[in-house]
């Protein structure tokens, strides 16, 4: 009997202690960040590029009302436990009222309501639009031990409901803050608006689709604004870089800015995309234009959708000619 009950007492310990453990274990944070072992602070520059120039994306390129341009930059530093956006995962309301119309009221309400209920954030970052499709625009940016991803978004001016950003990016690599990193940025679609072009009007999407890269043949309609088909990968519309400041910089202007006038120019000739003409389909053809008896000639003509750009396939014959009878002779 006594060793029965040696026996049960054992048991029952082995299973608190594993309850215990098991509870301490689902209280830790999840993902990459728990293992962050750093400083408990770090601060960095954050600098976005924009490389949206008519020579790189010759398709569509959007010159008045509005020009292209991109809108301010919104982003937070966070744990695992908060997303702003995902790839293949639905756009919160926050996220897609930024990416349709630039506004960031209802996204900046639910960054806060996620620090207030499980401290997933914190800080909440921004950086000035560019009035242009190419040029440069910085912040700061803090970052903590048990905080160390970073995420963003940027709309792409004027679009339907597409921007450029970043999903959780680890600045913190075991026991150390990484010095500097740079990272090419791609179109993506919010889900939210059908529209395939830069000036599409608004249009809907019901039901809503999942957060989409797009890409040279996606979506692949002839129509999309990004639709390169003779290319394997899209040029980067944009560039991110993040430089840890060494203390002794704290409260100095960050890098990279004030650059030269002529700067865009670097830029435009970065990417040389070879646009192909494009032209509609035939028109009916026309009268038999001749004389009685005698072979005549009718004509049908096409015109040009899309003039080409950078050396791509010039645009084909707009009329074409061929011999008839003519009709309704005496």
């Amino acid at each position: 009997m006594e060793n029965l009950m040696f026996a049960y007492c054992s048991c029952k310990v082995i299973w608190t202690l594993l309850v215990t453990v098991l509870g301490y274990a689902n209280s830790l944070p999840v993902g990459d960040d728990s293992i962050c072992t750093a400083e408990e602070l770090a601060k960095y520059s954050i600098i976005f590029t924009g490389k949206w120039s008519q020579t790189a994306f010759p398709k569509q390129y959007p010159l008045y009302r509005p020009p292209a341009q991109w809108s301010s930059m919104l982003g937070v530093t966070h744990s695992s436990d908060y997303s702003m956006w995902k790839k293949n995962e639905y756009a919160s309301n926050g996220v897609r009222d930024f990416a349709e119309k630039g506004e960031a009221w209802v996204l900046m309400k639910e960054i806060e309501e996620a620090g207030e209920k499980i401290q997933s954030v914190h800080g909440i970052f921004s950086a000035p639009a560019i009035s242009s499709g190419t040029g440069q625009t910085s912040t700061e940016l803090e970052v903590h031990s048990r905080h160390p991803l970073v995420s963003f978004v940027v709309r792409i001016v004027p679009s339907p409901d597409w921007f450029v950003g970043i999903d959780s990016l680890n600045l913190c690599e075991g026991d150390h803050w990484m010095e500097e990193v740079s990272i090419d940025l791609f179109p993506y679609d919010a889900g939210t608006d059908s529209g395939f072009t830069f000036s599409s009007p608004n249009f809907a999407t019901i039901p809503q689709d999942t957060v989409t890269e797009i890409t040279c043949s996606s979506p692949s309609h002839p129509a999309n604004s990004f639709y390169y088909p003779k290319l394997k990968i899209l040029p980067p519309i944009a560039q991110v870089t993040m430089v840890k400041i060494k203390k002794n910089q704290l409260g100095l202007p960050p890098p990279y800015l004030n650059l030269p006038a002529k700067s865009n120019e670097i830029i435009d000739s970065v990417s040389e995309t070879p646009l192909d003409c494009e032209v509609s389909q035939w028109s009916s053809w026309g009268l038999c234009r001749g004389v009685c008896r005698k072979t005549g000639t009718k004509i049908r003509t096409r015109f040009i959708l899309l003039q080409p750009a950078n050396n791509g396939m010039p645009c084909p014959n707009l009329d074409e000619e061929t011999g008839c009878e003519p009709e309704n002779c005496v």
